[in-house]
């Protein structure tokens, strides 16, 4: 079994940054592309970003795209997202997802592990 595991939420200044990381258990983490997605009260989960399995291929949504960064360390377990530029729409849960089993990298259905999610608050 996978668990996902996030850090680095908190409070920041718009313009700040943060960094997000998600730590999986499991032997096989190294097989399985990862993503991010984020989350508000009332709203469905978003898209931010994709990693493929190898690191070598990456996958933004336009909204975050040239201000997020993700990343992969197969060796250590780990996916981070650096966070830059943010802005006060960027407030949300974040969660980490792995293994898109089927479907598009992009759509929430498509993943078979999930995080609990970090807080990520941006004020203005």
């Amino acid at each position: 079994q996978v668990q996902l595991v996030e850090s680095g939420g908190g409070l920041v200044q718009a313009g700040g940054s943060l960094r997000l990381s998600c730590a999986a258990s499991g032997r096989t983490f190294s097989s399985y592309g990862m993503a991010w997605f984020r989350q508000t009260p009332g709203k469905e989960r978003e898209f931010v970003a994709a990693i493929s399995w190898s690191g070598g291929s990456t996958y933004y949504a336009d909204s975050v795209k040239g201000r997020f960064t993700i990343s992969r360390d197969n060796a250590k377990k780990v996916v981070d997202l650096r966070m830059n530029s943010l802005k006060p729409e960027d407030t949300a849960v974040y969660i980490c997802a792995g293994d898109p089993f089927s479907g598009p990298y992009y759509s929430s259905k498509s993943y078979r592990y999930w995080g609990q999610g970090t807080q990520v608050t941006v004020s203005s």
